[in-house]
């Protein structure tokens, strides 16, 4: 008998829907869908009807008390994570969380906007102050902890990473992005609301990335293999512009940054160059290189050469899943095929269910997740001082 594992979701909006496209391909486990949590109660009901989950509850502490969910899945904004992840562990409950973990988003006596007032050092501290407390947590309880970064499950890198493994590859260099023309969300360009811009939001991913191919090439090669320093130059490219001059981007910049450049020096002495960008037209742009000692490899997540398709116009569209941010399927594209598969969502859900089944650890865990966001806001505090942030 297969075993089953137990989901209390928190959160109702785009998350919860890749979450649960994910869940419906999980064949090694049993996953029941058991409560969904918002406090937008119409939002939650959608889900609830649309996946089939047995409840729906608008009080977080309320279900993290139920005594038949495993496992918390953690799909709302950012700035709710930590207290959700805290008091979820603090229940008994695994924990999931997706991206970004943590970070700073304000408190009461900061003058506004913070992005342009708050020092990058302030935040930095009371970053590292809260993933320690989440370090506690986790390490007072027996539960799992599972951050939710898709990039680690693409296939693309997993074969990477089984390609460098067996040849026992020196990784030299890597090189990791994700732009694209801006964000759908109508408050991306606030810092009290994302925790900074294209950096945190879309750059976590290759940032992830690559810090877990190094982390698999420690595994292998019997070394310690950690970050030495990070240097950042980062802006604002679209700040100044028009309406008019930016009305094919989506991106509206406050106090956050629209473009990134992060290089990451590692203690094997290798490098690491991630960028990110809300000014790029054609579509996502997701990637990451690995230059070794005896192989390259070039992971391309989007766009893939699959499927190249072209159309005369937008007839009959509406409802399938063409790519993603392109205006028009008009003219030559390159169209998703199995993309839940290809970014790994799918394979990163099916790791979390068997890790609780059957009690072994992520491959994305909480290390990856830590040290993710310490080298965001590193890069942050980087770029405010113009100096290397040495480790």
């Amino acid at each position: 008998m297969k075993k089953t594992v137990v989901i209390g979701m928190v959160g109702a909006g785009y998350g919860a829907i890749l979450h649960c496209e994910g869940y419906k391909k999980i064949s090694s486990v049993d996953v029941r869908l058991r409560t969904i949590c918002d406090i937008a109660e119409d939002k939650a009901m959608t889900i609830k009807e649309t996946y089939n989950f047995e409840t729906l509850e608008t009080d977080f502490d309320l279900m993290i008390k139920d005594p038949e969910i495993d496992v918390i899945d953690i799909v709302t904004p950012p700035f709710l994570h930590k207290d959700m992840i805290i008091k979820a562990l603090d229940a008994g409950k695994h924990v999931i969380c997706e991206k970004p973990l943590i970070g700073y988003f304000g408190n009461p006596e900061d003058i506004r906007p913070i992005g342009k007032h708050v020092s990058k050092e302030k935040m930095y501290k009371e970053v590292m102050a809260g993933l320690e407390e989440i370090k506690s947590a986790i390490e007072r309880n027996s539960q799992k902890f599972m951050y939710a970064e898709n990039y680690v499950y693409a296939p693309s890198i997993q074969k990477s990473v089984e390609i460098l493994k067996n040849k026992k590859s020196t990784v030299l260099f890597l090189k990791g992005e994700e732009s694209l023309k801006g964000s759908s969300s109508p408050v991306a360009g606030e810092w009290d609301k994302t925790g900074g811009g294209s950096f945190i939001r879309v750059g976590s991913h290759p940032l992830a990335g690559v810090l877990y191919i190094k982390k698999e090439e420690a595994k292998y090669s019997g070394e310690e293999i950690e970050i030495e320093s990070i240097i950042a130059d980062m802006g604002q490219i679209t700040g100044g512009l028009s309406e008019d001059q930016l009305k094919y981007h989506t991106t509206r910049v406050n106090d956050v940054e629209d473009f990134a450049n992060v290089t990451i020096s590692f203690t094997d002495g290798s490098k690491a160059v991630v960028m990110a960008s809300d000014t790029v037209l054609g579509g996502t742009k997701n990637y990451v290189e690995i230059y070794a000692n005896n192989a390259v490899m070039m992971n391309n997540l989007t766009p893939t050469d699959a499927l190249n398709v072209y159309m005369l116009d937008n007839e009959g569209m509406e409802n399938i899943k063409f790519s993603e941010m392109l205006p028009s399927t008009i003219g030559w594209n390159k169209a998703f095929i199995a993309d839940e598969i290809l970014r790994g969502f799918t394979d990163e859900l099916i790791d979390f269910m068997e890790s609780i089944a059957f009690d072994r650890e992520p491959l994305s865990d909480f290390k990856l997740a830590y040290d993710t966001t310490k080298a965001i806001y590193a890069a942050y505090l980087s770029n405010e001082t113009n100096k290397r942030f040495v480790y």
